[in-house]
């Protein structure tokens, strides 16, 4: 219980920080022409990807999340298992469509620890908030693609202490193409995608009607980022 009031508290002081964070960038479109009218290289890099975990949005006070926390305590221990091997061939599968719309694509080997990237100074919407000239430089690219999938796992909705139905796997995401010349989006895109289990759900201890939803919603999700890139 201790732990679960410890994960809670974390969880309140995100929400503070998410509040207090500055407009949302929006959708930048990928104009239909845009890998016609592109020569220079262009690196494409995947931020490191997250471990899945259990979240519970709407149990709002601390009280209601370690009580949402310790109820659950059997999904998240069956949801932290979970491998995120089949997230890994994402980035050289976008790679090989990008050469197969004629770009010269060049993967960056490591992942991309995102929070040790520094900000750049007075970022605007529509232009990227990390210094991502590294990643061209190393890459000897004009521009970067960043494939940065945010949360993996399952979310159950709370009303403070009562959940609102059962949790569902989530496959949290953003793509998008940084013109290094000046940090501009050339192309911006969020994938927030859910999914239910087929059937009964709690069955511990490991679920596998939503240990299946979670693999069918990769397969979906990372469909869902190569076709916005290669309809």
């Amino acid at each position: 219980m201790v732990r679960s009031f410890a994960a809670a508290c974390l969880v309140v002081a995100a929400l503070l920080l998410q509040g207090c964070a500055g407009p949302r960038q929006q959708p930048v479109s990928l104009p239909a022409d845009y890998f016609a009218t592109k020569t220079d290289r262009i690196a494409v890099a995947m931020v490191a990807l997250p471990k899945p975990d259990t979240e519970f949005p709407g149990a709002g006070c601390l009280l209601c999340l370690a009580a949402a926390s310790a109820a659950n305590r059997q999904v998240t221990v069956a949801v932290q298992a979970w491998p995120i091997d089949d997230v890994r061939p994402l980035k050289s599968e976008v790679a090989a469509l990008l050469k197969a719309k004629s770009q010269q694509a060049i993967e960056v080997a490591e992942p991309v620890e995102i929070d040790k990237i520094k900000d750049r100074s007075n970022a605007e919407l529509g232009f990227a908030r990390k210094d991502f000239s590294s990643l061209g430089t190393s890459a000897g690219a004009g521009r970067v693609l960043v494939i940065h999938v945010a949360a993996l796992g399952a979310w159950r909705n709370y009303s403070a202490y009562i959940p609102n139905g059962p949790p569902v796997a989530v496959f949290k995401a953003q793509a998008y193409i940084v013109n290094l010349s000046n940090h501009k989006y050339e192309w911006y895109q969020e994938f927030d995608l859910t999914q239910a289990a087929e059937g009964a759900w709690d069955e511990p201890p490991k679920f596998p009607g939503l240990t299946n939803a979670y693999f069918q919603l990769i397969e979906r999700g990372k469909d869902s980022i190569k076709k916005a890139i290669a309809p």
